[in-house]
């Protein structure tokens, strides 16, 4: 049996620390997508640590963490972080698996979605410039390197090979920048990289399955970013959403059972595109300092606004999604009025669809107002003495998604979640 965890918004829904809340119940925990631009944060004795490719239930010593053939792996960042995860008395050595066709970042790859960002100008995607995009589009075009290709005497012949066809590339946006260092970097990475356990993906995994073990699968980045169904061309460039999983992972649909959706309590987006409830006001500042938007990979201020229940119906939709976790709500507790966006005008019209190119439109969103509980919440453990004013909240979204929320995140702590 599979449960799949996602993100229903732009990415940067606290996904890390609601997996480790929920990796107790399962005995394998997965990664089926994404790289190094995720930034999955945990706090572990009090100590915070992000994970950008390690399974978010790499702190539970009795769990199996597994790196899905549909990650793009970054072997430096790996590295840095195994340190930093046995820094705080994880056990990677024993606890983590990674399958043979991940596809490797290499330095030139990095170099490339530098380049490419540079020569858009002011058109910028807002890429993290981890190397992933052109990682991606070298699996799709099948020149990559995969993990299970470190064990073939061939490998430096073969990363030869496709270095020189990207230095070509990047002779013709005319970058200049030494990655020298980048490389050394690299195949120090790899080495430590070889010792890992790297293993058949697809067999792995489906031998657990089939030997009763409880697999949750785990996403990156968030369904407003896929790169099929979300607001492209700013997007990521994986699937982000469930059908992703069975891709990522090597599972068949019918192993998926629950798929559990996560969005914060309002709205958040990094870089560039399209974002129809984003507040430039005071209100918006204040989202932004009191949840402390800013990226835990890039550090970049988060755009903020209400939330958008157009898109986190649409989100809902494609991903089959069963049940809700809210992030953030003691976000909120010092808001006398909360606004939920319930439909776009467009062209004025009122439409609760997402349209194709949203970018390319003038979308004014129109909103309803709820009563705001004006009250900390933070320390509430039991859903029966939350203010009711959030209960009539929760309550107008559950009706208008038609998916219940059954979580309920009030805090950065591991135990600051409440079940509806």
């Amino acid at each position: 049996m599979v449960d799949v965890i996602l993100g229903l918004q732009w990415g940067d829904e606290g996904k890390g620390k609601i997996v480790d809340f929920f990796a107790k119940n399962y005995d394998l925990i997965a990664r089926f997508q994404g790289g190094p631009n995720a930034g999955h944060t945990l706090y572990v004795n009090n100590q915070k640590v992000v994970l950008h490719q390690i399974p978010s239930g790499i702190f539970h010593p009795d769990k199996i963490n597994l790196i899905g053939n549909g990650v793009v792996l970054d072997a430096i960042t790996l590295k840095k972080e195994c340190e930093a995860v046995a820094a705080l008395g994880g056990d990677y050595k024993t606890n983590l698996y990674i399958s043979e066709r991940t596809h490797l970042i290499l330095p030139t790859h990095r170099a490339l979605d530098k380049a490419s960002e540079l020569s858009k100008g002011i058109e910028k995607i807002g890429s993290t410039l981890k190397g992933i995009g052109p990682a991606y589009m070298d699996k799709t075009g099948r020149n990559g390197l995969r993990v299970g290709d470190l064990l073939d005497k061939n490998f430096t012949t073969q990363y030869i090979k496709l270095r020189m066809k990207h230095q070509r590339l990047l002779d013709n946006f005319n970058f200049q920048e030494d990655i020298s260092q980048w490389e050394e970097e690299f195949f120090d990475a790899l080495e430590f990289l070889r010792g890992f356990k790297i293993v058949n993906g697809e067999y792995f995994i489906n031998e657990k399955i089939a030997q009763g073990n409880k697999v949750l699968a785990e996403g990156a980045q968030g369904s407003m970013l896929d790169v099929d169904f979300g607001t492209f061309p700013f997007v990521t460039s994986s699937s982000t959403v469930s059908a992703g999983v069975c891709s990522g992972l090597g599972i068949a649909p019918q192993k998926i059972k629950e798929v559990i959706g996560i969005t914060k309590a309002y709205c958040t987006r990094v870089g560039s595109g399209p974002f129809p409830t984003e507040l430039t006001d005071a209100t918006g500042d204040f989202l932004r300092n009191a949840g402390n938007e800013f990226g835990s990979t890039t550090g970049r201020p988060r755009r903020c606004g209400w939330i958008d229940l157009v898109a986190l119906r649409f989100a809902c939709m494609i991903n089959g999604v069963s049940q809700i976790v809210m992030t953030k709500a003691d976000i909120l507790d010092g808001l006398e009025e909360l606004k939920a966006c319930t439909s776009y005008k467009i062209n004025g019209e009122a439409q609760q669809t997402v349209p194709f190119q949203m970018h390319r439109m003038n979308i004014d969103a129109i909103y309803e107002s709820c009563a705001g509980w004006n009250t900390d919440i933070s320390t509430v453990s039991n859903y029966e003495t939350m203010p009711e004013k959030m209960k009539l909240y929760i309550g107008f979204i559950n009706t208008y998604l038609g998916v219940p929320v059954k979580f309920i995140s009030n805090g950065p702590g591991r135990d600051q979640i409440v079940s509806v």
